[in-house]
């Protein structure tokens, strides 16, 4: 019985020993694709770090070298201080694969957070390695400066201007419009900011549209937007003043301090602004810092505005955020503007300029009913009641 017992443990043993050895046998290896397409982008971003033109074009299939070694000469003059992709997802078909990633970088000096891109990689495998074939915008993001050209860099004293296929001179000019709105900026808002700004001008109106991911054609007429997302919380993302080179030529002195110092109080404001501030309030405070001390009367600064109340057409709401849209009807878009910018002036005059800054915060923090409610001991139905009287007396 004994014997038995061994025997039949023993043709178990061996039975399990087979199965295992099968199992072995035709065990699938670990798929390592993801990691070994971030290996590949990995020494990209080494490259772009250590200036290696040649380990730049390494990863990049042979077809797309000569493209790239020429968008990597013109990102010579963009001083970075980090660059790196962070993969979200591999699509693998043979020796074929598609990589979404995030491209994240910094310019030395001037980013606290990175700018973030969302990119497509079309990637080929050969001999155990990841090629790059094809590098496009992702879902949400945009083509960069460098890849429209050889970036130019011009530093002022709180700016760094880049621009493609400008002239330096113009690039120089815009610099010291930046350098002059940077302290105006902090004077009108005391908050902690970098009081630095990077300004981009790209070479064509089109241009600026692939660089904001967007139709040009709802940009014609407007000098410079801001990009950035706006968040209270979190790591607050890089801003951007992008520079529509047509429209920019066309404004005077005046026109340009007022246009850069608007756009830089964005810049300066992005950490205390959310989806819960209303653009009446995130463009009328910007304007409001750009018209600060220049002297202008409420007449000369809101002109469309001015013309409607003379013909008995004056607003009884503030504007909505739709009213802000580019590419609608331009007398309507700037009697937004104009009509955000008194809102923030009665503030500004009636309860002081500390409270139209608190208010501001509180805004983005809570939105703008409670924070009426909190800071101006306001309704909003009171608020745009006022706002409305005071547009008549000073346009009227």
């Amino acid at each position: 019985m004994r014997s038995g017992t061994r025997a039949a443990a023993g043709g178990f043993a061996a039975a399990v020993l087979l199965v295992l050895s099968g199992c072995a046998g035709t065990a699938t290896p670990p798929d390592t694709t993801s990691r070994d397409i971030q290996r590949t982008l990995d020494a990209r971003a080494a490259a772009v770090l250590g200036r290696d033109a040649d380990a730049y074009v390494a990863a990049l299939d042979g077809g797309l070298r000569a493209a790239g070694r020429a968008e990597f000469a013109s990102l010579a003059d963009v001083p970075l201080s980090s660059w790196e992709y962070r993969l979200s997802g591999v699509r693998r078909s043979g020796d074929r694969a598609t990589a979404d990633a995030e491209l994240r970088y910094r310019i030395e000096g001037y980013d606290s957070a990175p700018v973030t891109s969302a990119r497509v990689l079309e990637l080929a495998e050969r001999d155990g390695r990841w090629y790059v074939t094809a590098d496009r915008a992702g879902r949400g993001g945009a083509e960069q400066l460098w890849q429209q050209g050889d970036v130019e860099a011009v530093r002022g004293s709180r700016s760094l201007v880049l621009g493609v296929g400008q002239d330096r001179e113009l690039l120089r000019r815009i610099a010291a419009d930046a350098d002059r709105a940077v302290p105006a900026v902090s004077a009108a808002w005391p908050g902690r900011w970098a009081a630095r700004v990077v300004v981009l001008v790209p070479g064509t109106l089109d241009a600026m549209g692939r660089l904001l991911g967007a139709p040009a054609a709802g940009y014609r007429g407007i000098a410079a937007v801001t990009t950035g997302e706006a968040g209270a919380s979190g790591a607050v993302p890089a801003d951007r003043v992008i520079v529509n080179p047509e429209a920019y030529a066309e404004l005077g002195e005046f026109g340009r301090r007022i246009v850069l110092t608007h756009e830089t109080t964005h810049v300066a404001t992005r950490a205390a602004t959310s989806e819960a501030t209303p653009l009446w309030l995130s463009e009328g405070f910007a304007d409001w810092a750009a018209y600060r001390g220049t002297g202008r009367t409420a007449a000369q600064a809101a002109p469309e505005l001015a013309r409607a109340v003379r013909a008995g057409s004056a607003p009884s709401r503030l504007p909505a955020d739709e009213d802000f849209r580019f590419g609608t009807d331009g007398e309507a878009l700037g009697r937004a503007y104009e009509g955000g910018w008194l809102a923030c002036l009665l503030i500004a005059e009636r309860w002081g300029t500390q409270a139209l800054t608190d208010f501001y915060r509180a805004a983005g923090e809570y939105g703008p009913a409670k924070a009426l409610h909190d800071v101006l001991g306001a309704t909003p139905d009171a608020f745009t009641a006022a706002w409305s009287a005071f547009v008549r007396a000073r346009l009227g």
